[in-house]
């Protein structure tokens, strides 16, 4: 399990929900934007709440490892939404790779 010390809070969470917060700020930060992110989080009683984070460049976020008498928590849903959060930040352009080969003259030529 992780702590996420986040606003002078300590909110527990699983590792893999931990590990994708931490790279969404990264992403939002590096898009120089904000947005919310509601989170699943362990209570000092054993039972599962939720946070909800506003994030953006200014965000400090610190995420350590801890021991805990709870099981991990898991949630497979919010991992895979905040990964899809964060590819949206962080958009790729493909291209296609060419070869000079592949025009119709030869590429020497136009050297």
């Amino acid at each position: 399990m992780k702590i996420l010390i986040y606003a002078g809070a300590e909110l527990m969470t699983g590792d893999d929900i931990a590990e994708a917060v931490l790279e969404y700020c990264a992403a939002l930060a590096e898009s120089e934007a904000a947005e919310t992110l509601d989170i699943p989080v362990v209570e000092p009683d054993g039972t599962i709440g939720r946070a909800r984070l506003l994030l953006g460049p200014a965000s400090q976020i610190v995420a350590r490892s801890v021991e805990s008498d709870w099981p991990e928590l898991e949630d497979v849903p919010t991992v895979e939404r905040v990964v899809a959060r964060t590819m949206a930040q962080r958009p790729v352009i493909h291209v296609q790779a060419r070869s000079p080969r592949d025009d119709d003259q030869n590429w020497a030529d136009s050297i």
